[in-house]
């Protein structure tokens, strides 16, 4: 029973509304009572150990994986742990992701590590590598990548995806499906590191064999929409297998949202502008994507605001209902659905460079209307963000 319901039991016991009410009344308050106890509860947890840039995700058989950075912003280390999925988990002992100490960087926040976990519940890692990292490509900064071992003890030495689609800078993310199939993505300059914006595209290492070996990167898409240098992007497989990527484009008018779906293990993808945005300098914006029931999750940034598109990933279509952009000041938006269909939305609010702010959000019904459930004021720490998950319970967990 969540505080609200409580709230309303105590006032209509004292003012004795269900005398009053008689019986058809009864039903009907109960019956809203039901509906007011039906909204998920979100809880806030710290990263554990004092960790920063949380990247939380469920493995099939629904245990927790969660990574996070700690040491310096512009050279640090990136540590994973494990738990049961539970209100209060708790969580193994730590252990470090990469191979060659200080080599990943968290400054700016949209360039840290990403997790993805297969069908078997290996968590795949990848990330922009700070100048301490290695190995690296010839020019420019290196977009690494490593798994955890099959005694789930260390994770395997780090690998350098990057041949030639050099001039990674905004960092890039990685999906992996129940396959086997692991793809590491990231945005840079197909006609060299110095390349300007609009000559810049998304780029794709893949592996069939759960990341044992890749294939040399490649374009994914052909339409020209040129890439935000310093602006995040975010890589996703659904239970389907189908790859998502969602990035902001750079045309010189205008910095666009952009989601390339594959079908076909990405061979090809089809386009599709979520929403456009006439600006013309780098926002510096991050962005999420997760699954929902039946549809994919993917949160954007806009003009200070948040923004929630439910998308069908076989036709492309934004889904209805919509979630409009709210917040104010607002960066590194997450969302996820629970089994019920509720959508919790998450942000930090008043953050920017240097600067911490405060964690944010508020849940949507299954119907798609705002609950009355919502929650700002909790501290963020500096070059952090917020990961979410959907407990067995359907209540929310949100690590910041």
């Amino acid at each position: 029973m969540n505080a609200t319901m409580s709230h309303l039991i105590l006032f209509m016991l004292k003012s004795r509304l269900f005398t009053a009410l008689g019986r058809a009344g009864v039903a009907s308050v109960l019956l809203a009572l039901s509906q007011v106890a039906a909204v998920a509860e979100v809880r806030l947890a710290r990263t554990p150990n004092g960790g920063i840039q949380p990247q939380i995700a469920q493995a099939p058989n629904g245990a927790l994986h969660l990574i996070y950075f700690k040491g310096e912003p512009i050279a640090g280390d990136v540590f994973y742990t494990t738990a049961s999925p539970s209100p209060e988990p708790a969580w193994s002992k730590p252990i470090r992701v990469n191979s060659v100490p200080g080599s990943v960087i968290a400054t700016g926040t949209i360039r840290g590590a990403h997790l993805a976990i297969d069908g078997d519940g290996r968590p795949h890692v990848a990330w922009m590598g700070s100048s301490k990292a290695s190995p690296r490509p010839k020019v420019g900064a290196p977009m690494l990548y490593t798994r955890l071992n099959l005694d789930k003890t260390a994770f395997k030495p780090q690998r350098n995806l990057v041949t030639w689609a050099t001039g990674l800078d905004g960092g890039g993310s990685l999906a992996a499906d129940r396959k086997g199939n692991v793809y590491v993505a990231w945005h840079a300059g197909p006609e060299g590191h110095d390349a300007g914006e609009e000559a810049r595209a998304v780029f794709v290492a893949r592996s069939s064999d759960s990341g044992k070996t890749f294939v040399r990167e490649t374009r994914a898409g052909t339409e020209r929409t040129g890439a935000c240098g310093c602006c995040g992007m975010r890589a996703f497989a659904d239970k389907a297998g189908n790859l998502a990527l969602l990035y902001r484009t750079a045309n010189g008018e205008s910095r666009d949202m952009n989601l390339l779906v594959s079908s076909d293990q990405g061979a090809s993808f089809k386009s599709s502008i979520l929403n456009k945005w006439a600006i013309f300098k780098c926002p510096m914006s991050s962005a999420t994507l997760t699954e929902g029931r039946g549809r994919i999750l993917a949160t954007t940034e806009k003009a200070g605001r948040i923004g929630l598109h439910l998308v069908d990933p076989k036709s492309l279509k934004t889904s209805k209902p919509g979630i409009p952009f709210v917040g104010k000041s607002a960066k590194h938006p997450i969302a996820v659905d629970n089994s019920k269909g509720e959508s919790l939305l998450a942000w930090i609010e008043g953050s920017g460079w240097n600067r911490g702010g405060k964690v944010t959000w508020q849940i949507y019904n299954a119907t798609g209307n705002l609950t009355a459930d919502k929650g700002r004021g909790t501290a963020s720490p500096t070059w952090s963000l917020l990961s979410a998950v959907a407990l067995p319970n359907d209540d929310f967990l949100i690590f910041y």
